[in-house]
């Protein structure tokens, strides 16, 4: 089965940045001749997440809220202790949404909903460039 490998760079505003991705991974499809299989991304680094959602600005605002309520910025974090940074909600948020994707890809594209995009989330403090690696399975 032929495997497809490429990488998405993304510069970020910061901390809560919403980058929607599912255009570029599309690129990739098309490039790869893959009518059928599965997409994988993952998402280099430990303060930054992937997930699909439907990309529009309340939902934007939603997630953002409700990733503040489970890890709060301004909570105390040993890990802030180990490094002296100022990032530790950043990691716990990371975890939970986590790294990765896989995506059915059927006839030629990804197999999501009407409104399901791609996204990659910026949960680190700064502004960051961030590296997706793509891995394409099928036939």
């Amino acid at each position: 089965m032929p495997t497809y490998t490429g990488e998405i760079v993304v510069r970020t505003r910061g901390e809560n940045d919403v980058v929607d991705i599912t255009e570029r991974v599309e690129g990739y499809i098309e490039r790869s001749g893959v009518k059928n299989g599965v997409a994988h991304l993952y998402v280099v680094g430990s303060t930054a997440a992937l997930t699909t959602m439907e990309y529009e600005p309340g939902l934007i605002e939603d997630i953002r809220g409700a990733l503040e309520r489970i890890a709060p910025k301004n909570a105390y974090y040993k890990h802030h202790e180990r490094w002296g940074d100022d990032n530790g909600h950043s990691h716990i948020r990371a975890s939970i949404v986590g790294p990765s994707l896989c995506v059915p890809i059927r006839n030629g594209s990804l197999t999501t909903g009407t409104w399901q995009q791609l996204v990659l989330i910026e949960l680190d403090t700064r502004a960051r460039e961030r590296r997706i690696l793509v891995t394409i399975i099928g036939d």
